[in-house]
């Protein structure tokens, strides 16, 4: 069992027979009274978030939930192809639970991927990745004072806002979590 206060960012629990992972964190203390704990926490099964207050001194059953590391070998359909990177064995995900994370996978990419019991929850992705452009619009020339930016298509089919300098063929580094153009490579 652990406590409300010992919730942090990443840690997955069950809540209500149903098995919840925390995004947010925030301890809250009024003048009088017990802390509140304010989260905002995802359901593993649905892909919701919600927010969800605790009072200090709540109990939850952690999950024993599981993170391996895998290699993204292929997409078959709305079905993405993994394989542990230790054992070889091959899993499955639904294009639903993988979500927008989808357009950040190359083939051969090391993911981790979050297993409870037999079913694959989800996956962590690495904090950026590098993709090449193979579709960009024409740069306009001119206002560049509010920096201009254009939208370019990557290899995967992500489309990602990039400055007018960028253009096909070039390979540039993009950030997972905002899904934003960080560097040309």
């Amino acid at each position: 069992m652990i406590d409300a206060n010992e919730l942090r960012k990443g840690t997955t629990f069950m809540l209500d027979g149903d098995l919840y992972e925390v995004l947010e964190y925030q301890h809250y203390k009024p003048g009088r009274g017990n802390a509140i704990i304010r989260t905002k926490i995802r359901n593993m099964h649905t892909g919701a978030i919600i927010p969800r207050n605790f009072l200090n001194g709540n109990k939850f059953e952690e999950a024993p939930v599981e993170r391996l590391a895998a290699q993204y070998l292929y997409t078959d359909g709305d079905v993405y192809h993994f394989m542990d990177s230790a054992t070889y064995d091959e899993y499955h995900i639904t294009q639903q639970a993988i979500g927008a994370k989808g357009g950040f996978l190359k083939d051969g990419m090391e993911v981790a991927l979050t297993i409870f019991g037999s079913e694959v929850l989800g996956l962590d992705l690495p904090a950026a990745v590098e993709l090449a452009v193979v579709e960009s619009e024409m740069a306009v020339a001119g206002d560049t004072a509010t920096g201009a930016s254009k939208i370019v298509v990557c290899e995967t089919g992500l489309k990602v806002q990039v400055p007018l300098f960028i253009d096909v063929g070039d390979v540039i580094r993009v950030d997972t979590a905002e899904g934003q153009y960080q560097t040309r490579v």
